[in-house]
């Protein structure tokens, strides 16, 4: 895990000094409402429905039990006794005081964390595979190169005031599991017929009111030219992007107005501009920078195990004890390293807003990750947590623990496992509430057998066209409209944020709150009926397409 050095900590330390000045100059009337907004945007704080909202920068999702108590007692001094996960890796409070916000960050940097750059105009959080250097289909472990980011992109005096925000994702691996064509920037790390390293270049990808698969844009970067190309393609954003309008100043609708080929052509001379005004050497990542940063990375020492054995002991565990074998079906992943696995801690019980954690449970997870493993967590983009390098032999325990806890639920990737933001509940952009339609679809199916027989199943509901809830690439989603002041949700099928990244279709007309659960309902009904043997039900809608799913939620009862 990276490990802040002088400058990182003095660079955090200054930020605070600066907001609490500036803090102290609002509450006092000497800087207006106007003059403060960029300010307080700059460190996280947001204005919500009913409080402020601050926003924790977890770098590609990687903390440390240590952080993870902290943030335990932030919530409970500062807050409610709890945060949120976010689908950007990120964990938020939505209840801090604001003339109390630079005390949080204070706390928070003493852990060395921070919110610098988790909103405005700017680059935000990187994020990546909560898998990472452990998972089996890996290329190289793309948490160095998130780091080289996470350097280049803090306090970037060039790329402070974008058009818009601007979001980058790192894959790398062969399956993305960090939905990299959905971004400003994707970042597919690849090999060419050499066998060296390199970077596929994605751009012009987003969700929101105008949702966008990205474009390839250079199929193979060396790996030392990473920041001098991204340097091209922000200039290249920050010159030419939509400043008038603010629905049209991503550089999503950039790409597609100008077409990637074109834009591909405008980053490509950016970049040999840059490299002929500073030279190429002055333009490379040094071998030395790229190994001090991945030193940051290293992998436990592992144990030498007989893996068949482990397994085989494992496997008598849960054939004696249904739950946990349904815990292990759903949340354990085996690693490259044999005789280890990774375990996702669901965020998701009935009941519970996703993603949401109380400051006890945090630290139970602390205490699991010291325990069983390295101390360290990753937080996912699908809005729970997972510790990496348990001992198989250990997982029976593990799992009673986490089960104590309330961390146990076995639905991972189900209906069950829904991706879901804060909606009206909290924010004031939101057209309708998100948390309890997710917990009336979670009630709806609360039959682990059915759940399971459905198979892998994304849900995922947004309660604006902002898409913080990612609906658009949900194998079902769930968008929240206002109907003359009355919350409706717009369902769209066919999604996914896989590297057959597809952007699902509005189904029909939208449906009231009272019939939306029963509109789902009906959905995994078709599915169920049409269904090929062990077909899950992503392939089903592509092989059946959208009317028998228009059909049967819009039939009229005889």
């Amino acid at each position: 895990m990276y490990i802040y050095d002088q400058y990182d900590q003095t660079l955090v330390d200054e930020r605070v000094a600066q907001y609490r000045d500036q803090t102290a100059r609002y509450l006092d009337g000497q800087i207006s409402d106007e003059e403060f907004l960029p300010l307080r945007l700059q460190n996280g704080l947001y204005i919500q429905r009913l409080a402020p909202m601050l926003r924790i920068a977890v770098p590609y999702g990687l903390l440390s039990s240590r952080q993870l108590r902290a943030l335990a007692e932030i919530s409970r001094k500062f807050d409610k006794g709890y945060v949120h996960f976010t689908t950007r890796q990120n964990i938020q409070l939505n209840w801090p005081q604001l003339e109390e916000v630079p005390d949080i960050l204070a706390e928070l940097a003493k852990v060395q964390m921070h919110a610098i750059q988790t909103s405005g105009n700017c680059i935000r959080n990187t994020t990546t595979d909560q898998f990472a250097g452990v998972a089996a289909d890996e290329i190289e472990d793309p948490r160095p190169w998130c780091e080289i980011i996470r350097q280049w992109s803090t306090i970037h005096p060039e790329f402070a005031f974008l058009p818009r925000k601007f979001k980058i994702a790192v894959c790398g691996s062969e399956q993305d599991r960090a939905a990299f064509l959905l971004h400003d920037i994707g970042i597919q790390l690849v090999k060419n017929s050499a066998g060296e390293t390199g970077f596929h270049i994605y751009a012009g990808g987003g969700l929101g009111r105008t949702p966008v698969i990205a474009s390839s844009i250079r199929e193979f970067l060396p790996r030392q030219y990473l920041l001098s190309y991204l340097d091209a393609i922000l200039r290249v954003y920050n010159r030419y992007g939509n400043r008038d309008n603010k629905y049209k100043a991503r550089i999503k609708i950039l790409v597609k107005a100008w077409t990637a080929e074109v834009f591909a052509e405008r980053v490509e001379a950016e970049w040999q501009q840059i490299i002929a005004g500073q030279g190429d050497a002055a333009t490379q990542l040094t071998e030395r920078e790229i190994e001090r940063v991945k030193g940051c990375f290293t992998l436990p020492d592992y144990q030498q195990l007989d893996a068949a054995a482990v397994n085989a002991e494992l496997q008598t565990q849960a054939a004696d004890n249904l739950p946990f074998s349904r815990w292990l079906s759903r949340n354990v992943r085996d690693q490259k390293q044999p005789g280890y696995a990774a375990v996702t801690l669901s965020l998701k019980p009935a009941g519970v807003a996703p993603g949401d954690v109380t400051d006890r449970q945090l630290e139970s997870i602390a205490n699991l990750a010291d325990q069983f493993s390295n101390g360290e967590v990753r937080s996912t983009h699908n809005q729970n947590v997972v510790i990496t390098d348990i001992l198989k032999s250990q997982l029976f325990d593990f799992w009673q623990q986490a089960k104590a806890a309330g961390l146990a639920t076995p639905t991972i990737g189900t209906i069950n496992d829904m991706i879901c933001c804060p909606g009206g509940d909290y924010c004031s952009l939101a057209n309708a509430k998100s948390i309890p339609v997710a917990e009336a679809i979670q009630r709806k199916f609360d039959d682990l057998d059915y759940v399971y027989d459905l198979g892998d199943l994304e849900l995922n509901i947004s309660g604006c066209m902002n898409a913080c809830g990612h609906h658009h690439i949900g194998h079902i989603g769930i968008l929240g409209v206002d109907k003359k002041g009355e919350e409706w949700y717009q369902i769209q099928l066919g999604g996914s944020a896989s590297k057959q990244a597809a952007l699902a279709k509005v189904l029909g007309p939208s449906l009231s709150r009272d019939e939306v659960v029963e509109g789902i309902e009906k959905i995994v009904d078709v599915f169920v009926d049409n269904r090929l043997e062990g077909e899950p039900f992503l392939a089903t809608y592509q092989r059946i397409g959208m009317d028998k799913f228009k059909e049967r939620v819009y039939a009229q009862d005889a």
